[in-house]
This record gives structure tokens, C-alpha cells and sequence, in this order.
């Protein structure tokens, strides 16, 4: 089996290339992001492996179908890049459900904790040996309202850090889940009583801008909102307008709407035009993060196998448990 390897990292081929030979599969790593201009590079390949700033739409999943191409393999857990019903007859699609739900929850904790302890500040005034604390002033969390929009294996991890904290959980899920110890209420509840908000939803029609102008406004003022899931998520011209009201304690954002032209990028030595990235990078109650929540040496492993064995088991006509089609499945 042949795999294109679409926007390769240093670190991928770390996991993928020796695993990769150990089943006899040939990759081709490509640092190209996936669209309809660089289809092209996939025209003799079985299969391609995208990540989440690839994009599998409607023309290029066309152009894969004339190729040949029999699976799109996505190494991560979102599949909001992928046009599903486009794909639906015509190519497999495979997933990672759960690489490491442990690596995504504790990096949003991370950002929990130094958002609102100020860690960040912080640490950039005593490297100027600035050793005042004022203006770093955080809360107890002990005794506070988190809510949790999206309950899947993430969402779950994340609740029983924040229980180990003694905080209060609110729990909102499209597909609640009878069988979790824990209160679910409508997104209208969560909203006026969280003191802090954090998203573990996939990319869906249900839930693009589920944060928007009308839901900040339902929000505590003071609260801190974290999002380690899909940027479309919140609608980024309501938040910044937001932002600039005070409404906000904190915001962590390790994803953004408009990631896909900087995010995994080194773009230190450029000109950065686009005002939500300057706005929100200008912010000291923000912190921007590029996408890393998932990025620990076992997710990356697991990613990889995981990864390759939906391609190994596509190879031997096997049907595995990974497959992804018309149906909503949560992260």
C-alpha cells in the first residue's frame, strides 16, 4: 500500500516512517497541505493521510475518486475537513477516535490554571527580573461552576480533573450520556452560571458558533472561556468584541477559526496582516496556543498506530471500527 502523507512535521516521521516499514507500507511525505491544487500529488497512491488544516472537499474527494483512491485516513479525532457525504460510496474514511483524551484534557487545565493565576505574565516579568505581583491576582477555583460543553472522552477526562479541583460541573451535550455522573442542563443554564466554559465538541452544523454575540452575552461577567476543540466553534469577530468590553476573565484558545495559515508554521520572520490573529495575540488576558493540546509522546504513538492500522486492515479487506460516514460521532 501506497499513502500520500499530506503536511508533514519533523515529528511525524518520527512515529510514522518505522512503523510504517515494519508493515510494509510506502509513504510519501508531503509538506504540502491537501486541497484541490495539490490533489495531484496523491494520483498514484491507495490512500491519503491528512491532519486537520488538510481540506477533503467536495473537489478534491472527486479527484481522489478518478485517481483510484481508496481511503482517506485522517490521523486525528475531527472530521469537520472531510466532506463525509461527498465521500459516502466512493472512499473510506478513517479516523482516530481516541489517540489520548489524558494528553487534551490536562493541556486545558494547563490553560485553565495559568490564565487565571496569570502564570504566563508572570513568567515574562520575572525574566526581566520584575518581581512585582500586582495586577497577577487569580480566584480560588474550589467551589466555582465549570461548564462542559461536550461530554465525549475528553470532555469526561476533563470533568474528572476539574471534579479533583472541587468545582462545580454543568455538563451540556447534544447526545447527553445517561450513564455519566453528572448534571446536564441546557446551553442557556450553563452560560449564566459557569465561572469558567470550556468546549470538548466536534466541528458540526449544531455546533459552528455555539459561542457567539447572544451566548457571551448570557455569560458571567469575569468568566473564563477555553476552547481545545475546533476553532469554528466561536465565532472569532463576537469574542474580540467581547474581549475589548471586559466581558472576559481569561480566554484560552489552543485552536482558531482562522488557523489553517499559521498554525504548525513558523511564521516569526513574517508580516502578520490579519487582525483577529494581531488582536487576539495582543491581549494579556489571551492566550493563543497553535493547536498543540494533543501533542505528548503517547498520542503521538497511538496516532500512528492507530493511524496505520485502519490502513493495514483497508489493505486486508478487513472492517475495522474506525470508519466514518453520515453518522455523528463525538470526540
Amino acid at each position: 500500500m501506497k499513502i500520500a502523507f499530506y503536511d508533514t512535521k519533523s515529528y511525524d516521521r518520527i512515529w510514522f516512517e518505522p512503523l510504517a516499514k515494519e508493515k510494509g507500507i510506502e509513504i510519501r511525505f508531503l509538506e504540502a497541505k491537501l486541497n484541490k491544487d495539490t490533489v495531484r500529488l496523491s494520483k498514484d497512491c491507495d490512500a491519503v493521510c491528512i491532519f486537520v488544516n488538510d481540506s477533503a472537499d467536495k473537489d478534491v474527494i472527486k479527484a481522489l475518486d478518478q485517481y483510484g483512491t481508496r481511503a482517506i485516513l485522517l490521523r486525528c479525532a475531527g472530521y469537520n475537513n472531510v466532506d463525509i457525504q461527498a465521500a459516502k460510496n466512493k472512499i473510506h474514511v478513517l479516523r482516530v477516535p481516541s489517540y489520548s483524551p489524558e494528553a487534551v484534557a490536562e493541556y486545558t487545565i494547563g490553560l485553565l490554571l495559568t490564565i487565571n493565576r496569570k502564570i504566563h505574565r508572570a513568567y515574562n516579568r520575572t525574566r526581566e527580573f520584575n518581581f512585582s505581583i500586582h495586577g497577577l491576582m487569580g480566584i480560588d477555583l474550589k467551589g466555582k461552576t465549570a461548564g462542559v460543553i461536550g461530554t465525549g472522552r475528553i470532555g469526561q477526562m476533563t470533568m474528572d480533573i476539574l471534579k479533583g479541583l472541587k468545582m462545580n460541573i454543568l455538563a451540556y451535550d447534544v447526545y447527553p450520556n445517561p450513564n455519566l455522573d453528572v448534571r446536564y442542563v441546557e446551553l442557556t443554564e450553563l452560560f449564566e452560571k459557569s465561572d469558567v466554559i470550556t468546549l470538548h465538541c466536534p466541528l458540526t452544523r449544531e455546533t459552528k458558533y455555539i459561542i457567539d454575540k447572544k451566548a457571551i452575552k448570557r455569560m458571567k461577567e469575569g468568566v473564563i472561556l477555553l476552547n481545545t476543540s475546533r476553532g469554528g466553534l466561536i465565532q472569532t469577530k463576537d469574542l474580540i468584541e467581547a474581549l475589548e468590553q471586559g466581558k472576559f476573565a481569561g480566554v484560552g484558545l489552543d485552536v482558531f477559526e482562522e488557523e489553517e495559515e499559521f498554525f504548525f508554521e513558523d511564521c516569526s520572520d513574517q508580516i502578520i496582516t490579519k487582525d483577529a490573529v494581531i488582536k487576539l495575540t495582543s491581549y494579556p488576558n489571551v492566550i493563543l496556543t497553535s493547536h498543540q493540546g494533543f501533542f505528548t509522546q503517547e498520542a503521538m504513538k497511538q496516532i500512528a498506530e492507530v493511524t496505520l492500522q485502519n490502513a493495514q486492515d483497508l489493505m486486508e479487506n478487513r472492517k475495522g471500527e474506525n470508519g466514518l460516514y453520515d453518522n455523528e460521532i463525538r470526540e
